[in-house]
């Protein structure tokens, strides 16, 4: 499978709004239609300032030049710990390949990628949330498992 990734920029706009929406379809089980409005807004606001601000990395995975998947990179800082010590963080997210292309090495492809871009920026710390189906995934690619967090939602 010959994949490329490709960037993305504030020219994307649409596409990424729509490869969001698809992949939180997926995680959790969101409707189809007009419900989704906010939310879709909320991501466009994002997309926008942070893509402009250089705080968020997107790209797409290619094969014969039609998008088949999707992922993020969140830059942020947090107080730096011996662990970290830059305090440079960056979160993965929005990493999704559509299912007909999936365990072929496109979401592999853009986690590589998105790896690369983080250590380009000395990032010392990279997390994300995964899926069951995506575990062993990440961690072929070096991630392990968090021990010892704890999320809070509202």
């Amino acid at each position: 499978m010959d994949i490329k990734i490709r960037p993305a920029s504030l020219s994307d706009l649409d596409e990424l709004i729509h490869w969001r929406i698809e992949a939180l379809r997926e995680v959790f089980s969101l409707p189809d239609g007009d419900a989704n409005a906010a939310l879709q807004q909320a991501s466009l606001d994002y997309y926008r300032a942070e893509l402009a601000a250089r705080r968020h990395i997107a790209c797409f995975a290619e094969q014969a030049g039609a998008v088949i998947g999707c992922g993020g990179l969140c830059l942020h800082a947090e107080l730096p710990s011996p662990d970290n010590p830059s305090g440079k963080c960056g979160y993965l997210m929005n990493i999704y390949t559509q299912p007909e292309s999936r365990r072929k090495g496109a979401g592999a492809a853009v986690v590589t990628w998105l790896t690369a871009q983080a250590e380009r920026r000395g990032v010392g710390k990279l997390y994300l949330e995964t899926t069951e189906d995506g575990r062993a995934l990440y961690r072929q690619l070096g991630f392990s498992d968090m021990i010892d967090y704890m999320i809070k939602t509202r």
